[in-house]
This record gives structure tokens, sequence and C-alpha cells, in this order.
């Protein structure tokens, strides 16, 4: 078995003005990171996430590798957190997939509420688990998974990377077939959409993951899109695995504008430069919208401040 296909979507979203999302797209080694904090804090936690997954030797990795890695990124977030007072408080979520050919494995890496999802023979099935409020109640049994989708405090999480000195990600590995649909997302997607939507949509699709991975944007931006959007999809095929020491294995994500997708067949474009860590856009149509409106605000108020003096 091998990697086939490869495509990756990031968009702003309707309601924000930046995207704080950011992506790893190094095969066999795939990551999204889902930056908070104040400011452009969650953009430079979730950069330093990406920076930390692409500074790792060429050397295949395993999952003790992948909890390492994880655990570097925790602190080098957590001290710029402390030296950097505008940075105080940072924090993202990361997901990450080593995908092992020769074992027939994925090996995940899992902090915060991004997540994985799996879809095998039409079936969706989420890998990872939630460090949320709301996945810790459903698992006690005070909400029930519906109830979830409907929690207002559904995006508070429990668990993220460079909030604390120290991190336990959660590592494990999962055997694959041929077939096999691999999909990483931010919750600017999974709080847009239901399970069932997002099977819909890559069924639609027929799997097929740059059009998938645009459909899934599609839908969430048609379903408010409150947040910033990443989906990064990836399929497991018949074949040889393709040595490490290939250049293809290095194929970067294409550069897109809007909301483009890249698809990456491996043993194409061997002279593209190495991995490409972030695709961000600006501002979507929501987005410049709300701050025009914003500025309206500010305009109307002060005439209003500016009238009452005149009358006075």
């Amino acid at each position: 078995m091998k990697l086939g296909r490869i495509a990756v979507v990031t968009d702003t979203g309707r309601r924000r003005l930046g995207n704080e999302d950011a992506y790893v797209w190094r095969p066999p080694l795939f990551a999204i990171a889902d930056g908070m904090g104040g400011a452009k804090a969650g953009e430079i936690a979730a950069g330093i996430a990406a920076d930390t997954l692409e500074g790792a030797d060429s050397r295949p990795l395993d999952a003790d590798d992948l909890a390492t890695l994880i655990s570097e990124a925790n602190v080098r977030i957590w001290e710029r957190s402390l030296n950097d007072p505008a940075t105080a408080g940072m924090g993202t979520t990361f997901t990450v997939a080593l995908v092992d050919e020769e074992a027939g494995a994925v090996v995940f890496g899992h902090v915060g509420d991004s997540r994985a999802y799996r879809v095998r023979d039409g079936v969706l099935e989420q890998i990872t688990t939630d460090h949320s409020l709301v996945a810790e109640l459903v698992e006690s049994g005070v909400l029930t998974p519906e109830e979830a989708e409907r929690h207002p405090q559904r995006s508070a999480i429990t668990r993220a990377l460079g909030t604390e000195p120290e991190v336990e990600p959660d590592v494990f590995t999962i055997e694959v077939a041929p077939g096999d649909l691999f999909l990483l997302c931010s919750d600017g997607l999974s709080d847009m959409l239901t399970e069932d939507q997002i099977a819909a949509a890559i069924e639609r699709t027929d799997g097929d993951p740059t059009a998938a991975g645009e459909e899934l944007v599609r839908k969430a931006n048609a379903e408010g899109g409150d947040d910033n959007i990443t989906v990064l999809l990836f399929e497991i095929v018949e074949g040889e695995p393709v040595p490490l020491a290939d250049e293809a294995r290095q194929t970067a994500a294409p550069e897109t504008d809007g909301a483009g997708a890249g698809e990456a067949p491996l043993a194409e474009a061997p002279e593209a430069e190495p991995v490409e860590k972030l695709r961000k856009h600006g501002a979507g149509p929501g987005g410049r919208i709300a701050a025009i409106l914003f500025l309206l605000a500010v305009l109307v108020v002060a005439a209003l401040v500016l009238y009452w003096g005149i009358a006075r």
C-alpha cells in the first residue's frame, strides 16, 4: 500500500478577518493546527507547531518521534508566550498523521479539538477524541452526542499546545486498507457540519480529495463559516511504497488563490520546492462585510456624539 492523491484547502471563513490555521504537507507527514489567542498570537502558536514538524530531520519517524516532536512544539510555544507579553496565553490544537506505508498503518498524534476522520467503504468515522468540555460531558453521559453538537461551550477545549509547560498528546496507530480516505480538519469544519453532512459531501465527490476538500469548505461557509476552515485529505491505494528518498516525496502543495485546493500525486513534479508550511488567504466576503459594518457603526456613533454636543 502507498499514499495516493493528497489535497489541502484553507479558508478564512465568513466571519474572521485573518486565518490562524496552519497545516503541514510533508509526505508521509501531515498536520493541522488551529491557533488561539489574542491579536495574532494564535497564528504564531500554530506556526510554531508547524515549524517544529518541518524542522524534523528526514529520517523515517515513528510513534515515539511523533510524541517527542509534539512535546517540543509545546515547549517552544510555552516559552515564547512567557518571553513575549503580546503572545501570553496563546496556544494551538495539533492533529498529526504519519503514514507508514511499509507497515500499512498511520500513526496519529493529537492535542485539542481539531479532528481526524477515516472514510472506509463509504462510512465516516472520527478516529481522534476531542479534548473538549463537551466531549468529556458526552463520555460521562451528561450530554448526548446530538446535544454536544449544539452546546454553547462546544469550542471550549481542555488540552492544547502551549498553555502549560507540559502536554500529554494522544499517540496511537491504526491499520489502513486500500481505498481508505483520511481527513484532517480544524473545527471550522466540524463545528459547521455534522458527520452526516461531511460524509455526504465526500460521497458527492466520489472521494476525490481535491473535489471533496473544495466541497467541504464551500458547505461549511454556506452553513455560516464562523471560523477559519482547513481540511487536508489523503488516500491509501494499492501499490509498492515510494522510497522516502525519492524527490517526489517532497512535492509541495501548489499555491492557489481564493479557497483553492492543492492536489499533489506523489509521482509528479519532482522539481517542486519542499513543503509549504502554511497557505493563508485574506478575509472572505463575510469578513470584509463585517469590517465595513463595524466602521459604519463607529461613524454613526461619532456623529451622534457630535450632534449631542452641539445640541447642548
